[in-house]
């Protein structure tokens, strides 16, 4: 079977975004000065092309790891031989990827993005991982001449934006639930064609980093809603949302059937809350609230988080429920974040009130 191939032009003369198999690559008629943590031919190179090459699922991850660069070199020969190009590799659909620029005069900014976030994290926590299946790849084609030191600020604006992209999706770690900040294994390319006079400043507020900063941003966002492995909508359910941050329906039907007078499983809480949307936001709302008090950022003047909590239940249990302070007693024995804890008992509490009420009519 013969791959079909694909192009898009990019900024600057004669570049090309070139899709052929499972190998996107941006090819160039002259030398790019390039700055990137790519696994073949990172740091600082010169080169004409610049690759990111998708693994196949029966290539095999222990296999892949072994020896990354002969699996790059030998993709790239679809293209023919290169001198010192630089590659990438990813188990993300390069299919999926976004493809964003904007020029503002004669400063231009093209951003290729691939994305599979099934190992998304949040730098700085402990991470265990056996098997890599997700990655953000991110190449920025700059049409104009950046310093040296601007291309290294340009590395901290774009890795800003690109943990922006996943904020706006609340993409959340696989191994904390915190927000992700990016994928375990995330490789960023920057390259320039040196065209114009120098340009010193690349932080978010300067012309050349809001360029960047905007592209990344639009780009990585993009290509995690396109993908189909690892991708995340921007309008998911309230329970995927939910199991994100460690709180699965295994687990919320589990703790809430500590209370007395409740018993519910999987499917049954999965129909109460698909059918009550009012009350599935605020259980969302309430985890979010969570997120703030697990990093410690409930404001002071709202009371002890216990107490505050608690109101919580007593603000919206069915006021014809005898057993409220009974109910808030047996809450310590559930082991849910505070507001997320609180919001569903009541809820689940209520509608057995109701269902009861209904019965005797």
């Amino acid at each position: 079977m013969v791959d079909l191939m694909e192009n898009h032009t990019l900024v600057g003369e004669d570049i090309q975004l070139v899709i052929k198999g499972n190998v996107l690559a941006v090819l160039s008629s002259k030398n790019l000065e390039v700055i990137s943590s790519a696994i073949h031919n990172g740091g600082c190179k010169k080169t004409k092309a610049i690759i990111n090459t998708q693994v196949f699922d029966d290539y095999g991850d222990l296999r892949l790891h072994k020896d990354p660069v002969k699996f790059i070199i030998e993709s790239s020969n679809k293209f023919g031989n290169f001198d010192e190009f630089v590659g990438m590799v990813t188990y993300a659909s390069i299919k999926d990827f976004a493809l964003v620029s904007k020029k503002e005069g004669n400063l231009g900014v093209s951003v290729i993005a691939t994305a599979g976030c099934t190992h998304s994290e949040s730098a700085g926590e402990k991470i265990e991982v056996h098997e890599i299946l997700g990655t953000i790849n991110i190449i920025i084609i700059i049409n104009g001449n950046p310093t040296n030191s601007c291309l290294a600020t340009l590395f901290i604006t774009s890795t800003e934006a690109k943990t922006a992209a996943l904020r706006d999706l609340d993409i959340r770690s696989r191994y904390s639930s915190d927000e992700a900040t990016g994928t375990i294994t995330d490789a960023l390319v920057i390259a320039k064609t040196g065209f114009g006079s120098n340009i010193v400043y690349g932080g978010p507020a300067s012309k050349l980093g809001n360029l960047v900063g905007f592209c990344t941003r639009k780009a990585v966002k993009e290509a995690v809603i396109k993908a189909k492995v690892g991708g995340f909508s921007p309008s998911r359910s309230v329970i995927k949302r939910l199991k994100e941050r460690n709180l699965s329906l295994e687990k919320l039907a589990s703790e809430a059937s500590k209370i007395e007078n409740i018993s519910i499983d999987i499917k049954e809480l999965k129909k109460q809350l698909e059918m009550n949307t009012v009350m599935t936001s605020l259980l969302l709302a309430a985890a979010r609230l969570d997120d703030d008090f697990k990093k410690g950022l409930i404001p002071k003047e709202l009371i002890d988080v216990k107490i505050l909590s608690n109101k919580f239940s007593e603000k919206f249990l069915d006021s014809s429920n005898s057993s409220k302070n009974k109910i808030i007693k047996q809450l310590a024995s559930v082991d849910l974040p505070p507001f997320t804890k609180n919001i569903l008992i009541t809820f689940l509490i209520n509608n057995k009130l109701q269902e009861k009420n209904g019965n005797l009519k």
